[in-house]
This record gives C-alpha cells, sequence and structure tokens, in this order.
C-alpha cells in the first residue's frame, strides 16, 4: 500500500499535467476567438474549459486541505477570482457580444499562467519541504 507521501508526490505530478492542459485548452480558446467572427466551437471550448477548471480547482484544493497548507485561504481566492473570469467570458459569448472576447481570453490565459507560476509554484515548492521531512 502506498504512504502519503507517495499519494502526494503523485497527485503533485498529476497536478503540473493538469496546469499543462489547461494552458493548452486555454491557448485553444484565445485561437477560436480571433476567428471572425468567432467560431461555434468557442462555446465547446468554453463549457470544457470551466468544467476542467471546476474539476482541477477542486482536486488541488483538497490537496491541499490534506496537507494543512498554509495558504489555502488565498489560493482558493485566486480560484475563485479565475472562475468568475471565465463565467464573464461565457456570459460574453452566450450573449452574442464577442467583441471583448479575445481580450478576455489574453487575460485570462495571463491571469492562469501567472497563478501556476506564483501559487501553485508556492504550493509544489510546500509539498516538496514537506516531503523531504517525511
Amino acid at each position: 500500500m502506498s504512504s502519503f507521501s507517495d499519494f502526494n508526490q503523485q497527485s503533485d505530478v498529476r497536478t503540473d499535467g493538469e496546469h499543462q492542459i489547461q494552458l493548452d485548452m486555454l491557448s485553444a480558446l484565445c485561437r477560436a476567438v480571433r476567428k471572425s467572427p468567432p467560431s461555434a466551437e468557442v462555446g465547446e471550448i468554453l463549457e470544457r474549459l470551466v468544467a476542467y477548471c471546476e474539476a482541477h480547482f477542486m482536486s488541488e484544493e483538497l490537496l491541499m486541505r490534506l496537507n494543512s497548507y498554509d495558504s489555502y485561504e488565498e489560493h482558493v481566492g485566486e480560484h475563485i477570482g479565475l472562475m468568475d473570469d471565465l463565467e464573464r467570458i461565457t456570459s460574453a459569448h452566450n450573449s452574442g457580444n464577442s467583441g471583448l472576447l479575445a481580450e478576455q481570453a489574453d487575460s485570462v490565459f495571463k491571469l492562469i499562467g501567472q497563478h501556476i507560476g506564483t501559487h501553485d509554484k508556492r504550493f509544489s515548492d510546500f509539498m516538496a519541504a514537506g516531503m523531504q521531512g517525511k
């Protein structure tokens, strides 16, 4: 049977893979919204992206709680803000207001990239430090 430390290490590797999938999906969204007019695939990409981010954030937050992560509340706040941004893009797309979609998609791509490079990196470092002590 695997130890809790093994679980944490496997989860960290899986989370890094999930981050790459998020960025790939966001990149696809950025490409799709640049089509004139934005293609029908935008709604499908948004739907998959929102569902994926919800699942990823929930799993990441569970891992944080299991490890008593000291910046849990701040990190979750970032997740909430990112989901709010995705909801705004979805609402704009669904209402036919495609004028700012490219700008909004680029903004969310940058925000999630920054989130991964800062908040998720800090959590990854926290996990690595905890595993060294076990």
